[in-house]
Parts: C-alpha cells; sequence; structure tokens
C-alpha cells in the first residue's frame, strides 16, 4: 500500500451506499496537537529533523515488523479475502497509522508527553448482501492508550491491536456490530519492494519511503457482523510502509494494486499521477514468485487501463472503473473488477481523506493458460489531490 492502492459496475451492485459509522470524537489535546502540527509545524517538531528512506538498509524480521519513529509516517496495512464454512465470502482491509508530532525525545519523562498520533481504518465488504462498512478509531500516544512497539510488532488504539503471534500476526479491531479477530500466518518471506526494500516515489526528488509486503498468508478467525460470529479462512496481503515525504511536488495521488494469483504468485503495482494527468516515470512494480522471489518492475514493464468510471453518490469523486493489467515479460493478461462498486471511505479526523480501497476479482491468462485470482485496489487523490499530505 502506498498510502496503506477496479471495477465494471453491476447492477445488482452499483447503487447500492456504504454504511459509515462515524468515528469517535476526538479528544480536545488530540485536536489541538493536530492543529499545532498542521499550521505551526516549527512549534509543533522538535529542532532535530525526521530521518529520510536512504539506499542500502538491511532489514532484520521480526523486529522491522515494529515502529521506526525516527520516521515521520509509518503505516501497517492487512487486506485479505474471507470465507465461512456456509460459503459466505468477504473482503476486508485493516490499516494502523502512525504519524508523529515530532521525533521522541528521550529526555522527556512525563507520561503526558505527546509526539505521535494513531489512526485505524477497518472496512468490510459483503458482495453477496452489497454492503460496505467502516469503523474508524483514533488515539493519542501518550498514558500507554495508543502505541507501538519498535522491537516487534505491537501497535494499539485502546482495544484494536495488532501483534506478533510466533512467526504471524493477531488482528484485533471493530467491535460485534462490524469487527475482526485473525491470526494471519505468512506463507512467504517478506518481498523487499524497490531497491532491496528503498522505494522511491519520484523521479525528479528525494520522496521515498522503506516499503516491503507479505503478499500471501494464510487467514483464520473470526468476522463479527451484525451481532453474528463468523468463523471464516481464506488469504491475507501484509503492506508495512514507513518515510517521512513519500510524495513530491505535482503528484496528486496514486493507484496501487494487489494481486493474488491461484497459480501462487502475486502483482504489487502503483502508478503515480502528475497534476497535468502523466505518470510519474518513478511509478513501479513488484513480481512476487511462488517460491517468494522478487523481480522489479519498472513503469516500461507493465500497463495498467482503465475501462470504465465510477462517480461516488457521496463525495462526487470519479475514480476508474475497472482495468486491464499487461505485464509482457511475464505473459500475463488480467482483468480486475470490482466485487462491490462502492468501497469508498470517507474518513474523520485527523486524516479527513476520501479514498476508494476495495476488493476485486481477477481474471485472465499467464501465456496459454487461463489464470483466476483475488486482490486489492487503492485510490487516492480523486476526491481532492494527496499533494502536501504525504
Amino acid at each position: 500500500m502506498i498510502f496503506t492502492f477496479c471495477f465494471l459496475l453491476s447492477p445488482k451492485t452499483g447503487n447500492r451506499k456504504p454504511e459509515v459509522v462515524p468515528n469517535p470524537k476526538m479528544t480536545l489535546p488530540i485536536l489541538l496537537f493536530s492543529l499545532v502540527a498542521a499550521l505551526f509545524p516549527s512549534a509543533a517538531g522538535a529542532a532535530e529533523p525526521f530521518a529520510n528512506p536512504q539506499p542500502g538498509r538491511i532489514f532484520k524480521f521480526p523486529a522491522d515488523h515494529g515502529a521506526h519513529p525516527d520516521f515521520k509516517t509509518e503505516w501497517w496495512y492487512w487486506v485479505g479475502h474471507l470465507k465461512s464454512p456456509e460459503g459466505e465470502a468477504f473482503g476486508y482491509q485493516i490499516t494502523f497509522f502512525r504519524t508523529a508530532l515530532r521525533r521522541p525525545d528521550p529526555r522527556a519523562r512525563s507520561a503526558w508527553s505527546l509526539n505521535t498520533v494513531y489512526f485505524a481504518h477497518l472496512a468490510v465488504t459483503d458482495p453477496a448482501r452489497g454492503r460496505f462498512r467502516l469503523r474508524e478509531k483514533v488515539g493519542r500516544g501518550a498514558l500507554g492508550l495508543s502505541g507501538a512497539t519498535a522491537d516487534r510488532l505491537q501497535v494499539w488504539i485502546d482495544d484494536w491491536q495488532a501483534r506478533q503471534a510466533g512467526e504471524g500476526f493477531h488482528l484485533q479491531a471493530g467491535d460485534q456490530g462490524l469487527g475482526l479477530d485473525l491470526v494471519l500466518t505468512p506463507l512467504k518471506p517478506p518481498a523487499l519492494h524497490g531497491e532491496g526494500g528503498f522505494s522511491p516515489k519520484a523521479a525528479h526528488n528525494e520522496a521515498a519511503s522503506y516499503y516491503y509486503s507479505i503478499p500471501r498468508l494464510d487467514s483464520l478467525g473470526h468476522l463479527f457482523l451484525d451481532g453474528r460470529t463468523l468463523e471464516v479462512s481464506g488469504a491475507g496481503w501484509m503492506d508495512h510502509e514507513f518515510f517521512s515525504s513519500s510524495m513530491a511536488p505535482g503528484q496528486v495521488g496514486w493507484d496501487w494494486f494487489a494481486i493474488q494469483l491461484e497459480d501462487g504468485e502475486e502483482v504489487m503495482l502503483y502508478l503515480l499521477r502528475l497534476r497535468d494527468g502523466s505518470l510519474d516515470p518513478a511509478s513501479a512494480g513488484t513480481l512476487v514468485d511462488h517460491q517468494g522471489q522478487t523481480r522489479h518492475l519498472k513503469l516500461a514493464d507493465f500497463q495498467v487501463k482503465a475501462s470504465g468510471v465510477w462517480k461516488s453518490p457521496h463525495s462526487g469523486a470519479e475514480y476508474p472503473a475497472g482495468w486491464q493489467v499487461l505485464i509482457p515479460g511475464a505473459g500475463l493478461e488480467l482483468t480486475l473488477t470490482p466485487t462491490l462498486a462502492d468501497q469508498e471511505i470517507r474518513a474523520g479526523v485527523p486524516a479527513r481523506v476520501t479514498y476508494w480501497e476495495g476488493q476485486v476479482q481477477v481474471q485472465g491468462r499467464a501465456g496459454p493458460r487461463p489464470l483466476n485470482g483475488m486482490g486489492y485496489v487503492e485510490l487516492t487523490g480523486y476526491a481532492g489531490a494527496m499533494e502536501g499530505r504525504f
């Protein structure tokens, strides 16, 4: 996921509206610190600047699943496809965001010291019922109310959490109305994107991130919907990204694709869109083979063409709707179609961002061989430019 990111409209789902539960009101301290950070960066930040990603980092797992407080922004992102024993199918997204107001001060001893704000999005797609629902959570990184550890994965906001569980992860979020409790077990090692995990985000700028994925996770647990508890299993995808500036001037947003093919391979692509409608040459991707070996893709190595447009009845934004993805060097020709048209997220404070994050079905071929799969797509910058946010 570049932020933590297709579809043909279906007559059964195209006009359904998502159910969005407003996020809890921010506490006054969070709101004040967010305003200070946005309006007076020098006042909110310490004298020591945030770190910037550089080539040559040596990743160490599982420690690097944890937090990296020297960088301003970080997210842990999971999407997946779940089924119940009765055959009900769902998609889900859960993302924990860490945004720093200033670098941590090792001299600060007060438990009230606030240098970080955390927020999270939980979304569930229920294609059979034409429903898309969202929960949000916000917390301040003080008094232990929210936080993230630096030596292992453990990020939490109140009772929402993602933590290391052996070689895998345990996710808990939401409530009995909409929630999940999943254990995810990696089936492949982390896939480092870009140059060994160093992911440039602009051709003529220093914007970059450290970025890796675990592109296939066995998933087992429970999904909570309207008071029902469903046993579910399926496949998941994890993204982890941290940076201090990942967007260059003139970039308005990105289209991101995470594709899991039934033959055991995966594809990650991102398109960085410029203000004039063209693509930044830094747009890139990664192929992951059956054994987890990666192959870096430059923009010239693949093509993505939208096949339609969907206009949100909520935000008025127009999003691409459906894609043809071609990767000639791998013999891949894929068609991506959403399981539900309206999977738009309209987040409240502190993010105040609207984007499309949705489950897609994948059909196509690898050479002469038919090939299907599932995926997730993220579209940002269509309901307002992301420029200046990251």
